[in-house]
C-alpha cells in the first residue's frame, strides 16, 4: 500500500513538472507581450517591472500596425474556424453514420482512406491543393472551409464510426417501424446521441482551424485575406525589422480564446474520445 502511495506521489511531481515545461512557453509569451521590443531580446524571461514595462502599448501597435487592420483577420478567422467546423461536423457524422451502418466493401474502403489521410504529411500535398485550390476558386474565406472539410474529416470519420457502432441498432429499427425515414432517424434520434463525440470532435477541429497557418497562407490572397497567424507573421517594419513586443502582444490575443474555450470543454473531449474508441 505504501509502495502504491509512494509511486502515485512520485508521478504527480513528475507529470506536474512536465505540464510546468508545457506552460512555461506560454508564461513567457504572456510576460513579453508587455515589455519594451528592446527588453525582450535582451531579458527574455525576466519579469516585466520598471524600464521594462510597456503596458498596453504592444497590443496597441500590434493591432494598428499596416494598412490591414486586425480586427478584420479577427473576424476572416472566426469565419473560417466557425464554418470549417460545422461543415465538418455535419457532414461526417453523416458520412460516419451510413458507414457503420451499411458496412458494404465501399463503404469500408472509404472508411480506411479516411484513417489513411491522417497520417499523410501536409507538406506531401500543399502545391498541389494550392494549385487546386486556385484552380476551384476555393481560395477565399468564404470557400477555404471547403478544403478543411477534406482535411478534417478523417479523424472526425474515425471517431464518429466507433461512436455509432456503439449504439443499438434496435433504436433505428423502432424509429423505421414507426415511420421514420433515414433523414428523420439520423437528424432526430441519431444525431442527438451523438452530442459527447460532436462536442469533442468541434473543440478538436476549432482549435486546429483556429490556429492553422499554413493552409491559409497558401491557398488565400494575402493581399485581400489574411487570418491571425498570417497577420502576425507579417508584422514587420523596414528592413525586415520585428517588433518582438508587439508580436507577442498578437500571439497572446490570438491564444487567449483557445485556451479560454479549451478550459471551459477539456471534459468533454475525454467524453467524446472514450465514446468514439469503442470497437465494433
Amino acid at each position: 500500500m505504501k509502495k502504491n502511495t509512494a509511486f502515485k506521489n512520485s508521478l504527480s511531481v513528475v507529470l506536474g513538472i512536465i505540464s510546468v515545461i508545457y506552460v512555461l512557453p506560454v508564461l513567457v509569451v504572456v510576460m513579453n507581450s508587455f515589455k519594451k521590443n528592446t527588453y525582450v531580446k535582451t531579458d527574455t524571461f525576466a519579469f516585466p517591472s520598471g524600464d521594462m514595462w510597456a503596458g498596453f502599448d504592444n497590443f496597441i501597435k500590434g493591432m494598428t500596425f499596416g494598412n490591414y487592420p486586425f480586427a478584420l483577420s479577427a473576424g476572416y478567422s472566426v469565419l473560417i474556424t466557425v464554418a470549417s467546423t460545422a461543415l465538418i461536423l455535419l457532414f461526417t457524422s453523416m458520412a460516419a453514420w451510413f458507414i457503420a451502418r451499411v458496412n458494404s466493401r465501399i463503404c469500408r474502403i472509404v472508411y480506411y482512406l479516411c484513417v489513411f489521410s491522417m497520417v499523410v504529411p501536409f507538406q506531401m500535398v500543399m502545391f498541389t491543393l494550392s494549385k487546386t485550390a486556385d484552380t476551384l476558386k476555393l481560395n477565399t474565406p468564404w470557400t477555404i472551409p471547403v478544403v478543411y472539410l477534406g482535411f478534417g474529416a478523417g479523424l472526425a470519420i474515425f471517431m464518429f464510426v466507433g461512436f455509432v457502432k456503439s449504439i443499438p441498432l434496435t433504436i433505428e429499427e423502432a424509429a423505421a417501424i414507426d415511420g421514420a425515414g433515414p433523414v428523420t432517424t439520423f437528424f432526430q434520434i441519431v444525431l442527438p446521441m451523438m452530442k459527447p463525440t460532436m462536442i469533442s470532435v468541434g473543440i478538436l477541429e476549432i482549435m486546429w482551424v483556429w490556429n492553422d497557418y499554413l493552409l491559409p497562407y497558401l491557398v488565400l490572397d494575402r493581399t485581400k485575406y489574411m487570418t491571425i497567424p498570417i497577420h502576425i507573421q507579417f508584422l514587420k517594419g523596414s528592413y525586415g525589422t520585428v517588433d518582438l513586443g508587439a508580436t507577442m502582444a498578437l500571439i497572446l490575443l490570438s491564444i487567449i480564446p483557445v485556451i479560454v474555450f479549451y478550459l471551459a470543454c477539456q471534459k468533454h473531449i475525454i467524453k467524446g474520445v472514450a465514446a468514439g474508441a469503442v470497437k465494433g
